[in-house]
């Protein structure tokens, strides 16, 4: 990964570990003012894919607030970022809308029926209402990512506002990408515009949702500056963005040891890292992650397939080939494991959740922020 010194980290760091890279959280943090500055939008981080608090004083100095998903998610964005909370779930108890109205800065509905239902809760509250639309525009390339897929449970449809009131009411939200560059963003606002335009005169505030890959290499930032500047003078709206990989892309590494080598039709190594556990989303997406040093099967002389500690027959997280072979004792470096990784963690079969670490590189410090024990699994349950 770009700018990080991965071996000094395999050095210093207990496995296994995530282990966050405070150099390029601050690389990433700068691209993403440079796009507050330049547009005139905020920009939130989005919790549900990175949120770990013990860096949030150092995000909270660029970003505006969090996004998110549940009551929880909203009390600790409030607690340790202390700044604008934006909240939006699917579906809202009654229990959940009373709480959030005393955290949130923002409360977004999925529905009208939520929305009227819970009005005499909302209306003299002094918290900016908003409304989830479905523009009904697909740009996704994985269907359980993408929220705009037929049938979809996320969002308002165009025809569902035949009729409806939008009293009291300040801002529409959109959320429709998933790891994209500015183009699918570009073609989706532009249906948005065409489907809901009618209604963003009077707003106060338009939200872009996220998904968007601001800090990946090949981002076009000038024409996102530009697409939330029409925006913003066309209708004269607050414009807000809510990226959660693109605060934490490229950021950290999950540091894993080799445990076992056996041998069953081809070599296979065991780490003390699991796929079901600790990445989640290799089975669920599902996606290849990248190791250093690994390459594609086939290409180097020693070849394994990699598995993680637990029972499932299925906790496999690929082939790799490697120019040495493995030891007992090693270590691996997954790359670019911050986001989506420490916020889906479990403990089954009760394996050694990772550590929760961060590394300075201005002075070398690899520092252990959090560790877990026997407790933090018991106490999961009852």
């Amino acid at each position: 990964m770009t700018g990080i010194d991965i071996d000094k980290i395999l050095q210093l760091s207990p496995s296994p570990a995530y282990v966050v890279d405070l150099g390029r959280l601050r690389h990433n943090l700068a691209i993403l003012d440079s796009v507050q500055q330049r547009s005139g939008a905020k920009i939130l981080l989005a919790m549900k894919a990175f949120s770990m608090w013990s860096v949030f004083p150092l995000i909270r100095e660029t970003l505006h607030g969090v996004c998110a998903s549940s009551p929880w998610e909203a009390r600790l964005g409030r607690e340790e970022f202390g700044r604008e909370v934006h909240s939006f779930a699917a579906a809202f108890k009654e229990s959940d809308v009373v709480e959030l109205l005393g955290i949130s800065n923002h409360l977004v509905f999925n529905s009208f029926n939520q929305l009227e239902r819970f009005r005499p809760l909302w209306e003299k509250s002094g918290v900016s209402i908003g409304l989830r639309v479905n523009p009904e525009h697909s740009e996704g390339h994985t269907a359980i990512y993408d929220p705009c897929a037929p049938k979809s449970r996320l969002g308002i449809p165009r025809a569902e506002f035949e009729g409806r009131s939008l009293s009291g009411v300040e801002g529409l939200h959109f959320h429709t990408l998933c790891e994209h560059l500015f183009e699918p963003l570009e073609r989706t606002a532009t249906v948005f515009e065409v489907k809901f335009g009618e209604f963003l005169p009077g707003l106060k505030w338009l939200n872009f949702g996220g998904g968007h890959h601001i800090t990946r290499d090949g981002y076009d930032i000038d024409g996102l500056v530009e697409l939330i500047k029409y925006f913003r003078e066309k209708y004269g709206v607050q414009m807000y963005l809510e990226p959660g990989e693109a605060v934490a892309i490229g950021t950290g590494i999950l540091v894993s040891e080799v445990m076992d080598v056996v041998d069953n039709g081809m070599k296979i190594a065991i780490l003390d890292v699991s796929a079901t556990c600790h990445m989640p989303d290799i089975l669920e997406m599902p996606y290849r992650p990248v190791i250093t040093g690994g390459c594609e099967p086939g290409t180097a002389p020693y070849t394994y397939r990699l598995g993680g500690p637990s029972c499932l027959a299925g906790d496999v997280i690929g082939d790799w080939s490697f120019e040495q072979p493995l030891q007992v004792g090693g270590r691996l470096a997954f790359e670019d494991m911050s986001h989506y990784t420490m916020v889906k963690t479990t403990t089954f079969n009760g394996i050694q959740h990772p550590h929760i670490c961060t590394y300075e590189p201005e002075t070398g410090e690899l520092k252990t922020v959090r560790s877990f024990d026997y407790q933090d699994f018991k106490k999961r349950l009852s």
